[in-house]
């Protein structure tokens, strides 16, 4: 390794949005010295003019105009990280991430490290990854979780790449990563500038191999998208059910957030719901925020990808769907004065009680939600190669990321206990919340649909639970009716897996034909 000049950087990063901004000052807290770059130099230039008159690191951070420049000013072997948007998602698709690459590549030496940290989909990191490896380079897609203040104080970081690469990066990573309590499993969150968080466990870990860390990134991101959905489920039961008003959701959910459901999404949640409009202190913000939710890809992607791999992630493709209905909203204004929900709505009485119930639901749909994100990531690492390790991702989870939570402490001790888990629902304790809360549950979804209350999430939550508690579904019907129609064959229950059989419909006696 070549000795590092007094004078060069640690890291060097691309890329100088919300995000990359952050991640810079986050590592110089750290001790880092950062060197960056971005496109446009004049963007460049005022991030460091802020952080000269506001960032007590801020001699740890020095910017680039020239791109030769920045490559020259980072120790060997070099570290870039890219914060670059990413468009490819097959896996030839090419985009702004490969135009910096490419752009990179004359400049800097063999062995050093590129890491995508933007949102990319892992076909187009494996398809990097195996190119940048047969041209001498390392390269590591990570995925970066946290938002803005994740990448300013500690996010949770997924690195997918060889071992090489990530030992080298490693102690940068696991520095500015969140700490968790180890045993609680909450993160510290004493966020000060200049004042980085030393103590407790890292919120990073080394994924796998080439797209690993980006697709586990993904599956995140997809089971954000559920989490979140069903949080707006159990406001709209509130709001729609019991008339409740937003300060009194509030309240709900700020007492939610000291129990099970103890979240950063139910935390952030409590305060939306006592926000005031800042332009009309008489109105709540959530009232005056239009119901069409906008979405970047990722969640798409996981459902996507549930598809290929023949996973049952319906809770998941659901809240997908759910902001697609959303964002349709002048149809659906124009729906809402034609067609006619139920007339004679069911009477809703017990508030406590009810309030309960939708607690309970929520609860055991997001046990749902998890079980099917992890149970892809399960298949992912069957498909790809990859060797995930299910109790190290779950720890992970607890800090820095969007779906950090309580609920993240038990799946880790569930992965622990048994790391070959086949599925979270079958973890005892798991399995013991679903038979305690499955009445409530099924009482708030019963109500929901005989007043006419969309719940996407947590029908499709539910029916998964009941689908994959079934000793036999009716698919033996559906597949009769393909061997009919297509005569795409069946299996019999008295033969053995795999034997696959045929009649011959067209004729008189519809004789069984062995395929």
């Amino acid at each position: 390794m070549a000795k590092k000049k007094s004078n060069q950087s640690d890291i060097g990063l691309i890329g100088l949005a919300v995000m990359g901004q952050n991640l810079v000052l986050n590592m110089a807290d750290h001790g880092y010295k950062v060197s960056v770059y971005n496109r446009t130099t004049s963007k460049m230039e005022a991030f460091i003019k802020d952080c000269e008159e506001n960032e007590p690191s801020a001699e740890r951070v020095v910017g680039f105009a020239e791109l030769k420049d920045f490559v020259k000013s980072i120790a060997k072997p070099r570290k870039i990280v890219l914060l670059v948007q990413s468009t490819a998602v097959l896996p030839h698709d090419r985009d702004a991430v490969d135009a910096t690459i490419a752009g990179l590549l004359p400049l800097i030496d063999k062995g050093d490290i590129i890491i995508d940290g933007g949102n990319s989909n892992w076909n187009a990191t494996i398809r990097r990854e195996e190119e940048l490896t047969k041209a001498g380079y390392e390269f590591i897609g990570s995925g970066v979780s946290g938002g803005e203040l994740g990448a300013r104080f500690g996010p949770s970081l997924m690195p997918g790449g060889s071992k090489k690469a990530w030992k080298s990066l490693k102690p940068i990573w696991e520095a500015i990563a969140a700490k968790v309590d180890p045993k609680t499993g909450k993160p510290y969150e004493d966020y000060k500038k200049g004042v980085p968080i030393t103590e407790g466990e890292t919120c990073t870990t080394h994924i796998g191999a080439d797209g690993a860390g980006h697709y586990v990134k993904m599956v995140h991101n997809g089971i954000e998208y559920i989490d979140m959905q069903l949080i707006c489920e159990a406001y709209q039961l509130m709001k729609d059910l019991l008339g409740m008003k937003p300060d009194e959701m509030s309240k709900v959910f700020g007492q939610w957030n000291e129990g099970l459901l103890d979240s950063f999404l139910i935390e952030i949640t409590t305060d939306i719901l006592q926000q005031k409009d800042p332009t009309n202190k008489r109105k709540w913000f959530v009232d005056i925020v239009l119901d069409a939710a906008g979405q970047k890809g990722t969640g798409k992607w996981t459902s996507t990808s549930a598809l290929d791999m023949g996973i049952p992630a319906n809770a998941i493709a659901e809240a997908v769907f759910a902001r697609c209905l959303s964002a349709i909203k002048e149809e659906r204004v124009a729906a809402s004065k034609k067609l006619k929900g139920p007339k004679n709505t069911k009477p809703v009485r017990g508030k406590k009680a009810l309030i309960e119930a939708i607690h309970d639901a929520l609860y055991s749909s997001k046990i749902c939600a998890y079980a099917q994100g992890f149970q892809l990531m399960a298949e992912a690492q069957n498909e790809y190669g990859w060797k995930l390790n299910f109790g190290e991702i779950a720890k992970i989870f607890r800090g820095g990321c969007i779906i950090r939570a309580r609920f993240l402490q038990k799946i880790t001790e569930a992965y622990a206990k048994d790391p070959k888990l086949q599925n979270l629902m079958l973890d005892p304790f798991f399995k013991k919340e679903l038979h305690r809360c499955q009445e409530n549950w099924r009482k708030v979804v019963s109500l929901a649909v005989l007043n006419g209350v969309p719940t996407p999430a947590f029908s499709s939550a539910l029916a998964y639970f009941d689908g994959y508690r079934s000793a036999v579904v009716p698919a033996n019907l559906l597949q009769a009716q393909r061997d009919y129609f297509g005569a795409h064959t069946y299996e019999r229950v008295d033969k053995p897996r795999g034997q696959k059989f045929h009649v011959d419909w067209p004729e008189p006696d519809r004789p069984q034909l062995k395929a």
